[in-house]
């Protein structure tokens, strides 16, 4: 997680002496006595900026045309990942996307697309965004990007996204072809501030248990979330599950106003402190919307910064229950800061701790490599599936309030362990996964039953009509068809979740999120220990 601040020049200082240090050893090795003439005893000099005197050394003494911009780059990169997996160079031409998310908006037309047999097809129009408000329809299938033809050239879809965005309020003209439609349809669009959601979804789970999916902590995250409570107090909403599972992080104070709504006043939240930040105490208010709601927060191996931020100051307070698998184990704060040519930097420049004390960062000693395989390296030990295979370092153990025992060092321990779930698996299903067959047979049998389906109010209705209408055994057939030979016995184990998962693509295609979450969360089994675990409280 990181804030953004603006720093002067003097802040890259150490970064410049650590890059410069670096490249002195590297192309100090065997100076030509005329060269050191010619630059002025160019490594030796006392003063001066040795980097910059480096770079242009090397572009005018060696053997080879080299681009120093690219030499400048690659050696803040290198310096950058020495000090720890989390500090990192964000080229400029990649810092407008790397925001984006966090910051909650992009300018752009505002639809969802699917890349099928090299064709874009529009899944769905933001409301209110430019494209539906012209009249862009979820199955037209987008031929032309202005004067460019995109049907049929295996563009990817990367490729399509930057065609589409562009600066707000500039123009860029599409060309459809609707299914039942001869002509072809221009629209000529005008970009506009397109919003990006962290909450994904917001159900009630039964009478009164709500579910609430947070996927990032952004600028917008917050209020989101605050909105998203007032339409299921409304519903009769008094206990809460919060799943924060996957969720990679984000801005820090994102963080902090969101445990903000569950804690009581003067409640510790986090503090922070690195060696040239004093400590930093951030503490709840008497804001919060959700400080008398029974509370259950997901976890799993991919919650990470913020996400672990949220969960340890819950579980030192003694404030919920957390449930799932052990967290990432990232408890580093990066600060971005802009540099002259568009790019930027984030710095790690202190740790976080949760409200007990600990700090949940997991070691990075043995390189980023090592550090990012972690989670590789807790699956083949055993780890989701028996937390007794975690062992936990006891010089780092503390005491909540309530007198739990809670572990630094290495993420967020849940209080309640959920194995990964492995039941269901069978060659046959792991063929399908791989092969995306699920996913590509929802989205074709929405599309070709588009008309029917789209008169559906809601996704239950939608979802009686493809089990009537026998779609987890053409599903069967279309498998076949692919190369694959599911058996009796492949099928009976793993059925059920092809069936499940059938039907809530479907349903996503039509209803989004709300009616995904609902279908899939009945064959979640942590969101079933969560719900049992609020009716015993």
């Amino acid at each position: 997680m990181m804030e953004q601040k603006n720093k002067k020049i003097s802040v890259y200082l150490p970064i410049i002496l650590a890059v410069t240090l670096v490249l002195g050893v590297l192309l100090g090795i065997a100076i030509n006595k005329k060269a050191q003439n010619k630059t002025g005893n160019l490594f030796l000099a006392p003063s001066g900026n040795k980097f910059g005197n480096v770079i242009k050394y090397i572009e005018e003494e060696y053997v080879d045309t080299v681009k120093p911009d690219k030499l400048t780059e690659d050696a803040i990169v290198s310096v950058l990942k020495d000090l720890d997996p989390h500090s990192t160079y964000i080229p400029a031409q990649e810092l407008q996307a790397v925001n984006e998310p966090l910051e909650g908006n992009f300018s752009g037309i505002g639809v969802q697309f699917n890349m099928e047999n090299d064709t874009v097809v529009v899944i769905a129009t933001i409301p209110n965004g430019p494209s539906a408000l012209l009249g862009l329809m979820a199955g037209d299938r987008i031929i032309k990007v202005n004067d460019t033809i995109v049907a049929g050239k295996k563009w990817l879809s990367d490729a399509i996204v930057k065609r589409l965005k562009g600066p707000r309020g500039t123009m860029v003209k599409v060309t459809i072809k609707r299914p039942g439609t001869k002509r072809e349809l221009v629209f000529d669009i005008k970009r506009d501030r397109i919003p990006l959601y962290s909450v994904d979804v917001a159900y009630m789970v039964n009478e009164q248990t709500g579910f609430i999916k947070v996927s990032q902590f952004a600028r917008t995250t917050t209020s989101e979330f605050i909105s998203a409570v007032n339409r299921l107090r409304a519903k009769g909403m008094k206990s809460l599950i919060l799943d924060l599972r996957g969720n990679g992080g984000g801005y820090l104070d994102a963080a902090i106003n969101l445990a903000d709504q569950f804690l009581d006043e003067g409640k510790l939240i986090v503090y922070t402190q690195g060696r040239n930040r004093k400590r930093e105490n951030f503490k709840a208010t008497s804001d919060g919307v959700c400080q008398q709601d029974k509370l259950v927060v997901l976890i799993d191996e991919l919650s990470a910064s913020a996400s672990e931020i949220l969960s340890g100051a819950i579980q030192d307070n003694d404030r919920g229950t957390i449930i799932g698998r052990r967290s990432f184990g990232k408890g580093l704060v990066q600060e971005q800061t802009p540099l002259s040519d568009g790019s930027a930097i984030r710095l790690t420049v202190a740790r976080y701790y949760t409200p007990t004390g600990r700090c949940i960062q997991k070691s990075y000693k043995k390189g980023v490599d090592d550090y990012y395989m972690d989670i590789s390296h807790r699956f083949t030990h055993g780890e989701f599936e028996n937390k007794d295979s975690i062992k936990f370092n006891q010089s780092m153990k503390f005491k909540t309030p309530a007198g739990k025992t809670v572990y630094g060092g290495g993420g967020i321990m849940p209080d309640i362990f959920v194995p990964y779930d492995t039941t269901g698996s069978s060659k046959f299903f792991i063929d399908v996964r791989d092969l995306g067959l699920i996913y590509k047979y929802a989205f074709n049998y929405s599309d070709g039953n588009r008309a029917k389906l789209k008169s559906f109010t809601s996704y239950q209705e939608l979802r009686k009509f493809i089990i009537n209408d026998n779609v987890f055994d053409k599903f069967i057939e279309y498998s076949k068809k692919q190369g694959l030979k599911p058996d009796s016995k492949a099928i009976a184990a793993s059925g059920k979740i092809i069936n499940y998962e059938l039907q809530a693509y479907i349903a996503r295609n039509f209803f989004d999120n709300d009616g995904f979450y609902p279908i899939i969360g009945e064959i979640d089994n942590t969101l079933k220990v969560a719900v049992d675990e609020l009716k015993k409280k």
